[in-house]
C-alpha cells in the first residue's frame, strides 16, 4: 500500500486568550471554529486540540477493531466507540496526558463477549493513533457487548 497524508489549517486571528481560529481539514471534508477559551472553559459550540485528538482515536481505534474482528473471522453489527482526551495545567502549561477508550459491540457474530475483550484490547495495540500516542499518554479501555 502506498505511503499517504492528509493536512489540517488553521487561520488564527488575535492573541492567545482573546483570540479566535478556524481549523480546516485539508480535504474540504469540515471547519470548526476555535477558541483558547472554548478549550480550557465551557466549549460554547467550538472545537479543541483535544477534542480533535480524541475523535481521531476513536475513528482510528473504531477501523483497527473492525479490521481485528475480521481477522477473526468475526463481525459485529456496531460498534460505539468514544475518546475522552485529558490534559491539565502544569508548571510547563497545558498538558494533553490521558485517552480513555471506551467500546460497546452490538451484534456480535462469530466469538463471545468474553474472546470480544481480548481482542478490543489487540485492536488497541493494532490502533496507529494509540500507537503514536502511546509513549506520551496514558491510554486505557473498556470493552464491552450488548
Amino acid at each position: 500500500m502506498a505511503t499517504f497524508e492528509r493536512n489540517a489549517q488553521v487561520d488564527w486571528e488575535g492573541t492567545v486568550k482573546e483570540g479566535k481560529g478556524e481549523v480546516k481539514a485539508g480535504t474540504g471534508a469540515f471547519s470548526l471554529p476555535i477558541t483558547f477559551p472554548a478549550r480550557v472553559e465551557k466549549p460554547g459550540g467550538k472545537t479543541s486540540p483535544e477534542e480533535l485528538i480524541a475523535a481521531a482515536h476513536a475513528a482510528c481505534y473504531a477501523m483497527a477493531l473492525a479490521a481485528t474482528l475480521g481477522r477473526k473471522s468475526a463481525k459485529a453489527r456496531r460498534l460505539h466507540v468514544s475518546a475522552t482526551v485529558g490534559a491539565d495545567f502544569g508548571e510547563a502549561g497545558l498538558k494533553i496526558q490521558s485517552s480513555h477508550l471506551q467500546v460497546i459491540a452490538e451484534g456480535l457474530e462469530g466469538i463471545n463477549a468474553a474472546q470480544f475483550s481480548d481482542i478490543a484490547k489487540e485492536a488497541e495495540g493494532r490502533c496507529p493513533v494509540s500507537n503514536a500516542l502511546r509513549s506520551s499518554l496514558k491510554i486505557d479501555l473498556d470493552a464491552s457487548t450488548k
